[in-house]
């Protein structure tokens, strides 16, 4: 076993303690990820005003709504589709967000990539409608901002020691060269070949589809097809939820909810071919 194969005992999930409370390296990966999020939709309404007039104080309100949109939106997600204890939430939904378990701080755990979907998508919905101004440009400008952002949620969830992959099959030397040992057993680490395929590759289709693209909102198209494809791929190699596991044809809740944001994207290109004002001006 390389020291690549048994990283996870090398280190913890918590980088460092502030005043007695643990800060992991989960917390600091999705600091990250906002934080790149945010200067790369900057770096978008300077390059490319004509496909983003949002102006500089919209700009940053809308930050903060959709933000809260996928902080609420993942959660509920989770609780809604993953978490076993689902009724327990609904009966307590004060809990949902309760970072202490038995008096110790956990921080907040469990999110869902699709239901943080839904969320952004609702609080870019009532802000355009606040502002006054055209929903699909404020998708556009997420699908540009958010694919590298992604990598660094995926990372976080490598270090957290989460999301595990699935077994490595014996004989299999790609996966016995990359895999991570867990609990005494030889996994891909899915995570990375997540933040790979869902993260880096979603971004380079996004630039070249920005290159092709003349309508507002197709960006956002092509992001959804383009993440469902690579998730769709990335859960042959994660391991599916305990509590859920397989459905049809051997597909996990992720490949299901990919094939859901194909049909969205679908809708939302159709959508895009009926409504004159989605066109650039």
């Amino acid at each position: 076993m390389s020291y690549w194969n048994t990283i996870y005992s090398h280190f913890s999930p918590v980088a460092f303690d502030l005043f007695g409370i643990p800060v992991h390296w989960y917390g600091l990966a999705y600091v990250s990820a906002l934080l790149v999020a945010f200067f790369l939709a900057k770096r978008a309404l300077k390059t490319d005003p004509k496909r983003f007039p949002i102006s500089q104080s919209n700009f940053e309100s809308y930050f903060l709504y959709a933000e809260v949109g996928v902080v609420l939106g993942a959660r509920l997600g989770y609780i809604l589709i993953y978490d076993p204890n689902t009724l327990y939430y609904l009966k307590a939904p004060w809990q949902i967000f309760n970072p202490f378990y038995e008096g110790q701080f956990i921080g907040i755990r469990g999110m869902s990539y699709h239901g943080g979907l839904v969320g952004f998508l609702i609080s870019s919905w009532l802000f355009s409608k606040v502002k006054k101004q055209n929903f699909l440009i404020y998708l556009d400008l997420i699908a540009v901002s958010l694919p590298l952002a992604y990598v660094f949620g995926r990372i976080g969830n490598f270090l957290n020691q989460e999301l595990f992959g699935r077994v490595v099959p014996p004989g299999d030397r790609f996966g016995e060269s990359i895999g991570i040992v867990v609990n005494g057993v030889l996994r891909y680490p899915s995570q990375l070949i997540e933040a790979f395929l869902e993260g880096f590759c979603v971004f380079l289709v996004i630039v070249v589809a920005k290159r092709y693209t003349k309508a507002h909102g197709m960006l956002m198209v092509v992001y959804g097809f383009a993440y469902a494809c690579a998730r769709f791929v990335a859960e042959y190699f994660r391991e599916a939820d305990a509590q859920l596991g397989y459905y049809a044809w051997h597909l996990s809740m992720g490949q299901i909810l990919s094939f859901c944001m194909v049909l969205v994207s679908l809708g939302l290109w159709a959508f895009i071919k009926l409504d004159k004002s989605a066109q650039l001006r």
